[in-house]
């Protein structure tokens, strides 16, 4: 697949659709404007790429809405250089927008089909995470700790102490928090033992899953 200037019109669409949800940081709905997110899809989706909503992809999974994605990244509040873990790398959509703020991304995924093919598909369009691993996201990647922003984007039953403790202080985290439908929390590390706590709205995300494979 290609990328026209049919598709370009379509995300200048996508993008006031999610300002108007009150998506605000410019940087973010650049991103979005700018990552051919029909290539991220199955063919089949590619006249729906555009729309603001969650489509199928491998192994059970999905490419997340655009707004989730531009609401978890605004909440962030990347800045250059800022050394991100990303629980679920998934599509690698939402990889490709933390690498065109200019990320340093360390992302995990647990689904070892789509960790090949993602891994494979970001190389080949020119997003370079820092590191892709395949393993459990609840234990997050301790090795490469600490991290200025950590994304989790699948549903977590609960936070993962693992992840609290590889946040920097001063660091941010966004987690979807909940079984069937998820509260969106916002985790400030305020000192090695104090958090501050933020949430926001409900969506619906996966099931975040440990290492089954």
């Amino acid at each position: 697949m290609q990328d026209n200037y049919r598709h370009k019109g379509k995300r200048q669409q996508l993008v006031k659709t999610v300002k108007k949800k009150g998506i605000t940081d410019k940087a973010v709905l650049d991103a979005i404007g700018k990552i051919p997110r029909h290539l991220f899809m199955d063919s089949s989706f590619e006249d729906h790429a555009y729309q603001d909503k969650a489509f199928p992809i491998a192994a059970d999974q999905t490419i997340s809405q655009p707004y989730t994605v531009a609401f978890q990244t605004e909440k962030l509040e990347i800045e250059k250089g800022d050394k991100v873990l990303e629980i679920g790398t998934g599509s690698g959509y939402q990889t490709a927008v933390l690498c065109e703020l200019g990320a340093k991304v360390y992302s995990i995924e647990r689904q070892r089909e789509l960790y090949r093919k993602t891994k494979m598909f970001l190389n080949k369009i020119g997003y370079r995470p820092k590191h892709l691993s395949f393993g459990d996201g609840y234990k997050g990647m301790p090795d490469y700790a600490p991290f200025d922003k950590i994304i989790v984007t699948a549903g977590a039953p609960f936070v993962p102490k693992d992840l609290l403790g590889q946040l920097k202080v001063g660091g941010r985290m966004v987690i979807p928090v909940g079984d069937d439908v998820q509260t969106m929390t916002l985790f400030i590390r305020k000192s090695p033992t104090e958090f501050d706590k933020t949430e926001f709205g409900q969506f619906r995300f996966v099931p975040l899953l440990g290492d089954k494979n």
